[in-house]
């Protein structure tokens, strides 16, 4: 298997503790502009790339979906995502996302949320997904911002006082390996350009259909003070495109 930290019970217990993991879809600072990029679900079939807690797998549900395959490479993730997300309309699989092997044409709509910076290769992912499509279907998804992955330590540089500077970039061009840290452990992840993700889709037969760099929502701005450094830099990248 991948480096799976989230089957690791400290690491697990720390994420989830996130607003994204108590409070769902409405904890996610980037889910009001990732919800306006899908397309309709309604009598479609759905497919979740590194579903988590099966947040997204419950929507498709409730807008409509005919049938919801969630996939994640972490047990733990998956038997919270059956506890508080199941339904008779969700299966959900044990896989790493570059390991999925499905039937062609299999799905109407494929999406996932922040999953691909934790692949090394998005275009075997792009090939993948354009098989499972349905001539016309939709891949959606959304991951961490290139200037957020680009120089790997992803913290701010801040002066003797502790206040934030700025968000340092540094060897943009440079992909591949990151090590980070999150919830005190160190975390693997891939940084990829955004000519990496854009020209993945293109050459694999997309057609992209709209590119955003989501800012909080004002809700969130009013509630968290702090948020205010989130207009500083991308954090999220999203996109749509559909199979030609």
């Amino acid at each position: 298997m991948k480096e799976n930290k989230y089957d690791d019970q400290h690491f697990f217990d720390r994420y989830s503790q996130m607003d994204r993991s108590v409070k769902g879809l409405g904890g996610a600072g980037e889910w009001h502009v990732l919800r306006t990029m899908l397309p309709d679900l309604r009598g479609k079939r759905v497919l979740d790339l590194g579903c988590g807690f099966g947040w997204h797998c419950r929507y498709a549900v409730e807008q409509g979906a005919c049938s919801v395959t969630g996939v994640d490479i972490s047990e733990k993730m998956l038997e919270e995502a059956k506890r508080r997300n199941g339904s008779p309309l969700i299966e959900y699989r044990r896989l790493p996302i570059e390991d999925i092997d499905l039937p062609p044409f299999s799905f109407d709509i494929v999406l996932s949320s922040l999953a691909f910076h934790y692949l090394e290769s998005f275009d075997i992912v792009c090939r993948k997904v354009y098989d499972c499509l349905s001539d016309g279907g939709s891949f959606v998804f959304s991951a961490e911002h290139p200037v957020f992955t680009a120089s790997g330590g992803q913290d701010w540089y801040y002066d003797e006082s502790g206040a934030r500077l700025h968000w340092p970039v540094d060897h943009y061009f440079k992909e591949g390996m990151r090590r980070t840290v999150f919830f005190g452990e160190e975390v693997v992840k891939y940084h990829k350009t955004l000519t990496t993700y854009l020209n993945g889709l293109i050459q694999n037969g997309f057609e992209i259909t709209e590119v955003r760099e989501p800012e909080p929502s004002l809700e969130l701005q009013r509630e968290v003070p702090d948020m205010k450094n989130e207009l500083r830099r991308p954090m999220f990248l999203i996109v749509s495109a559909v199979k030609r």
